[in-house]
């Protein structure tokens, strides 16, 4: 009798079956298509015990009692029809487990249907790609705890390893694990962008090569801006194209695709009403890329004048190291708020700080600046959006000259920069005491008799702004 199965054999699903065997436990595996359970047996298996199955029935009846099943299916529909296909065979206080990107209210409906029929759940978000399922990844199981703990030696185990453990937890209450894997979902959204369009401005304004922007992010990933997409950055930069002997980079077509978590992240944060400007433009700046056709043909009609002054090389890497890094630190800022305001909305019980210790090995967003982002936390947990810090405030203002000069200068040049303008423009919405939103209310209430509240008195009022 195996230790655990696992069902679905995609690139993902493999990977982590090799790394579960690997720990020494044995494992059952199934996939929907026969070849791909034989190809990876055959190419993949060597001394590890992993036994295949080609029905579900043998699958299940191979596993021991209470039995614990991860499922690596495509989100949506595909992880329904597969606890359907269980169900027969399972028993109560068997637990499935979903490793795929869930949306975390089809995870909350999920655990309150199989909760009737005595069968556990957990919602667990895994980050770190085809090599994080196989070296260990970051884990984020949400659920009831009872179920975590049926699987919480091997999920240590597997998790990728650093100097404060393993990056797996149990996150929370019910959906918290796809909650917060939706938000870091979002997060990588904006990260990716913010280092997208500074690659830009070093290749449009400072007229640098793929090999000399490479160089440049290598020397900011040996420093404070140190991460897994920084490095990926640097070595996509110095790649080249075996074929033509060009970079590789300046070949490949300008069209970002999503699979939807980043948009998840967005409307939810809408329905929560917590601000993530920089991650739902994020998500924007992918769906404008993917008007090529469009933005070719605009292109063409527009004629754009550009400065006639020689910038200053230095001055502009050292400011876009400095722009990147304040919108590093608020893309984050604004995922945390949002985790923390779902946590109190759907009681969902989670630690930040341990989210972000969970972060740190294994993870697309692991990166050094999230020890400085828990010293912050650590100082008071209330400080939900990191801001609340003498360390956060003098962080940011240290570079916000910087970020104001990278973003004049961007439009000087007719450069979007989504990301790097919306962090600029949240943090300042931050730290402003007197917003516009006083005229807005005016408005509301001038076609619309919505009311408002004055700072002089006390009350609700409403005017009639001018005569019938």
């Amino acid at each position: 009798m195996k230790d655990i199965g696992l069902i679905g054999l995609a690139v993902m699903g493999q990977n982590l079956a090799l790394n579960i065997a690997r720990k020494k436990y044995s494992v059952s595996v199934f996939n929907r298509t026969p070849d791909r359970t034989q190809e990876f047996m055959k190419n993949k298996v060597k001394d590890e015990e992993i036994a295949a199955y080609y029905d579900i029935k043998s699958f299940v009846e191979s596993l021991k009692k209470p039995r614990k099943i991860i499922l690596m299916v495509k989100a949506g529909k595909p992880v329904d029809e597969m606890i359907q296909e269980l169900l027969p065979y399972l028993d109560k206080g068997d637990l499935i487990i979903d490793g795929g990107n869930s949306y975390f209210k089809d995870t909350s409906r999920r655990i309150n249907e199989l909760k009737e029929r005595g069968i556990l759940y957990l919602g667990m978000g895994v980050s770190g790609g085809e090599a994080g399922a196989l070296h260990g990844p970051s884990l984020m199981p949400g659920g009831s705890y009872d179920a975590y703990e049926m699987v919480k030696e091997i999920l240590l185990k597997i998790a990728a390893q650093t100097e404060a453990g393993p990056c797996c937890t149990y996150v929370g209450n019910d959906s918290a694990g796809h909650f917060v894997k939706m938000v870091h979902n979002g997060i990588e959204y904006a990260i990716m962008q913010a280092i997208a369009e500074v690659y830009d401005v070093l290749r449009k304004v400072l007229k640098l090569s793929p090999e000399e922007i490479g160089e440049i992010f290598e020397k900011w990933n040996n420093g404070v801006l140190n991460s897994f997409l920084m490095e990926i950055s640097y070595k996509i930069m110095k790649y080249k194209d075996k074929e033509t002997g060009k970079y590789l980079v300046d070949l490949i077509l300008d069209e970002a695709e999503q699979k939807g978590t980043g948009k998840w992240t967005s409307q939810t944060s809408l329905d929560l009403g917590i601000p993530t400007p920089s991650l739902n433009l994020a998500v924007e700046a992918r769906t404008l890329s993917f008007f090529k056709e469009a933005r070719v043909e605009l292109s063409k009609k527009v004629t754009k004048t550009y400065p006639s002054i020689k910038v200053d090389k230095e001055k502009v890497i050292n400011d876009l190291e400095n722009a990147l890094l304040f919108s590093v630190f608020v893309s984050f800022s604004q995922g945390l708020w949002l985790i923390s305001e779902a946590s109190k909305a759907f009681n969902y019980n989670i630690d930040l700080s341990e989210v972000l210790r969970i972060w740190k090995g294994g993870c697309i967003i692991r990166a050094k600046i999230l020890d400085f982002l828990r010293d912050i936390i650590k100082e008071n947990k209330e400080n939900v959006n990191l801001l609340n810090s003498e360390k956060a405030l003098s962080f940011l203002m240290d570079k916000i000259d910087s970020i104001k000069y990278i973003t004049n200068l961007t439009k000087d040049f007719y450069l979007p920069t989504l990301v790097l303008n919306s962090s600029l423009d949240y943090f300042l919405s931050m730290i402003e005491e007197n917003l516009p939103a006083n005229l807005i209310q005016a408005q509301r209430d001038f076609f619309g008799a919505h009311t408002y509240r004055r700072i002089d008195k006390e009350g609700i009022f409403h005017t009639e702004w001018e005569a019938n």
